[in-house]
């Protein structure tokens, strides 16, 4: 594929903006806020506050404006997926079923707000009426192991679909999606970047799963004899894309950098305790290379084109805001 070909691609990619032929209804975020109705806000400036992650602006304005909303819309999925549930055990005459999670997926690039995003929604949707059990999974702890990474040779593609364990993310979603019993995920430190051996969150039979991490819309090649190969997405209720514009989110991504070279990379046992010993012109150039090296080519190559199969996409403007909602039309 020649470079012009390539470029046009990026182009389409990037662009995304109400047409004849979309399957979405655009929104501005100000006329989004109108659908809250009479959605409560449950949540108070300071936990808010505890639930965004470090340079991440959100605040009570921004869970008035976009997530009160997006609650409301949560919860008519989810009372329609109950209705829906109910008639399918009575044509099929089995009373004696129960309904499984529903499962959200949150997609979008490293540095977007995902796992932000993730928080607020589990804090909203567990103070629904009824108080519904809601937990949440990011698919860190499903990266293959460090060892396994260097072994392999793909330390710089982590977080690239091939550094993940696919085989068990497939398998815990199959599970929960089977209403069985402490299904457990697999945890992930931050601070030594890697899987914890041994260590895991036990995931009991929610009446919401939330499961956040960048490729969670990824698709694979299909067979050619027509064998069910299940994609991560096939497990979802609903699914969300975080988006933005890759100069923001490259922005984003080196600001963030910056401040944990302040914070938490000064802990002498964080893997990237060394960036907080360099100069910090070295540091900037690091997290430059870093952006543009590993992370915006999977961007490009592998999240971004999976934004077209969300249900919903969360577009952020300057300041990490909302500035449109794109909602897939039924």
């Amino acid at each position: 594929m020649n470079d012009s070909v390539k470029n046009r691609q990026l182009e389409e990619l990037n662009h995304f903006e109400p047409g004849d032929y979309s399957p979405y209804r655009f929104f501005s975020a100000e006329s989004w806020a109108d659908f809250r109705d009479d959605t409560p806000l449950t949540l108070t400036e300071d936990e808010v506050s505890r639930l965004r992650s470090l340079n991440d602006p959100v605040d009570l304005d921004e869970v008035r404006r976009i997530y009160l909303s997006l609650s409301r819309l949560l919860y008519a999925h989810v009372e329609s997926s109950k209705l829906l549930f109910n008639q399918r055990r009575s044509f099929l005459s089995l009373p004696n079923v129960t309904k499984t999670p529903f499962i959200i997926g949150i997609a979008g690039s490293v540095a977007v707000g995902k796992s932000t995003t993730a928080r607020i929604l589990k804090e909203l949707l567990t103070r629904w009426s009824g108080s519904p059990k809601v937990d949440l999974v990011t698919t860190d702890g499903f990266l293959l192991p460090n060892e396994v990474l260097r072994r392999e040779n793909l330390m710089d593609r982590k977080g690239f679909p091939e550094s993940y364990d696919v085989g068990s993310v497939l398998k815990f979603l199959s599970d929960i999606k089977a209403g069985r019993p402490n299904v457990k995920a697999p945890c992930y430190s931050h601070l030594t970047y890697d899987v914890l051996p041994g260590e895991f969150v036990v995931i009991d039979r929610p009446d919401i799963l939330i499961f956040e991490g960048i490729n969670v819309l990824q698709v694979r090649d299909l067979p050619e004899d027509g064998k069910i190969i299940p994609f991560v997405s096939d497990f979802f209720d609903f699914s969300i894309y975080i988006d933005a514009n890759e100069d923001r989110i490259h922005q984003w991504y080196v600001e963030r950098f910056m401040r944990l070279r302040e914070t938490a990379f000064k802990n002498p046992a964080s893997f990237f305790h060394r960036y907080s010993t360099i100069s910090h012109d070295a540091a900037l150039a690091i997290a430059h290379g870093l952006w543009e090296n590993i992370n915006l080519k999977n961007l490009r190559e592998n999240i971004l084109p999976t934004r077209p199969r969300a249900d919903l996409i969360l577009r952020k403007g300057e300041d990490h805001l909302v500035e449109q909602v794109a909602m897939r039309k039924l």
